[in-house]
């Protein structure tokens, strides 16, 4: 049954391969760059009769999001994509879909938000969602983002979680390079993510639901609670789901990627793609007998709070990579590994760097600047 394969793809294309073996019921979108293949190559597989699915072709990322959530709750299973502006435009709809519990799966492949026009990667359009409800995880890499979406598919449908799900990977770095990857049988897929059995659809005539209806104060706290319950069971379910993936794959993914941490005296703390220019580094002043690691972060939600204490507590410094400012405030991913530490008995000093606005480079020297700094305990701007 399991037959795998290994193919050099993208991550795109390994996103589009996952959707054509997962076969959803309704796929809408409305192409933006760089997460346009993802669509296109869906619609081919719609065309060449590869799957069963309505691709519904839309006149805006707007109207994208909004089918989605009308076959999300009528009870189909839904997948869909954009990037940057694009984004942005569906902002509105994000908290819906999320407050009606509709597992809807996103290729969220990141983009720089305009202006200036910039189409290459930073997290400046997923960072603005991450209080709108929806999971969030962060890819290095293309297997990473075909294993993921076979993940999402089960964990947002599990009845404990019952929420919408971003698989985010970087624009180009991660959507548009090619790379082997290893794909599991058809077979073994539809065995994995099994069927969506919709509990309350609303074209269950026998069975009436309403979504959406207005709501005074009491009642409003109790359906905000619910999403809050079910973001919080995200870690045990995902716990049970990824062992359970691991026995098609043989490949775990924990919330935070720890690379050679256990022993580390100094950390890097940071995201997707770049995290392969600081592994490198690490190996490379580990040769040296220099005691450093990286984290990467991988669900920003909910936030591994947990794990990150256990993690960082005790090291001599941290430093946060973040790949989106915070315009007037603290950078996302710093500012939850501020609020992560702050409670352990024992100060961890931690210094915040940004890093890569418009696709900008990280080189291994400035990850090597970035251990320097924090082994001289360096604070300065």
């Amino acid at each position: 049954m399991l037959n795998k394969k290994k193919e050099m793809t993208s991550g795109n294309l390994a996103f589009a391969e996952a959707m054509r073996q997962i076969n959803p019921d309704v796929v809408a979108a409305y192409p933006i760059t760089p997460s346009t293949e993802i669509p296109v190559k869906f619609a081919e597989f719609v065309a060449n009769g590869l799957v069963d699915s309505e691709y519904v072709a839309v006149e805006s990322e707007h109207s994208a999001i909004t089918a989605c959530v009308g076959a999300s709750v009528s009870g189909a299973r839904v997948m869909t994509a954009s990037s940057a502006n694009g984004v942005a435009l569906m902002h509105e709809i994000f908290p819906i879909a999320a407050s009606f519990r509709a597992p809807i799966i996103f290729g969220l492949v990141n983009r720089s938000l305009g202006a200036p026009v910039n189409i290459h990667c930073d997290h400046s359009d997923s960072m603005p969602e991450r209080d709108s409800g929806w999971i969030q995880i962060y890819c290095e890499d293309a297997q990473e983002v075909y294993d993921s979406v076979l993940l999402a598919v089960r964990l947002a449908e599990h009845e404990d979680v019952l929420t919408p799900i971003f698989v985010c990977q970087d624009g180009f770095i991660t959507s548009h390079c090619f790379e082997p990857v290893e794909f599991l049988s058809d077979e073994a897929v539809k065995t994995f993510v099994g069927e969506r059995k919709a509990k309350y659809p609303l074209l269950d005539v026998d069975n009436p639901v309403s979504y959406g209806s207005f709501t005074m104060s009491e009642y409003y706290f109790e359906i905000k609670r619910t999403q809050i319950e079910g973001m919080n069971n995200v870690p045990r379910v995902y716990k049970e789901l990824t062992k359970e993936l691991a026995e098609f794959t043989g490949r775990e993914y924990p919330a935070i990627d720890a690379y050679r941490a256990e022993d580390a005296e100094y950390l890097i703390v940071i995201m997707s793609s770049a995290t392969g220019v600081v592994k490198d580094v690490v190996d490379e002043l580990r040769e040296k007998n220099v005691k450093v690691g990286c984290l990467r972060v991988r669900f920003f939600r909910p936030f591994p709070t947990e794990d990150l204490k256990k993690l960082a507590k005790g090291k001599k410094g941290v430093a946060v990579l973040d790949r989106s400012a915070s315009i007037g405030g603290t950078a996302p991913l710093a500012a939850e590994v501020k609020s992560s530490l702050y409670g352990l008995s024992e100060r961890v000093p931690l210094q915040e760097y940004l890093f890569g606005l418009g696709g900008r480079d990280l080189y291994p020297r400035d990850a090597e600047k970035v251990f320097s700094r924090l082994m001289e305990n360096d604070y300065s701007d």
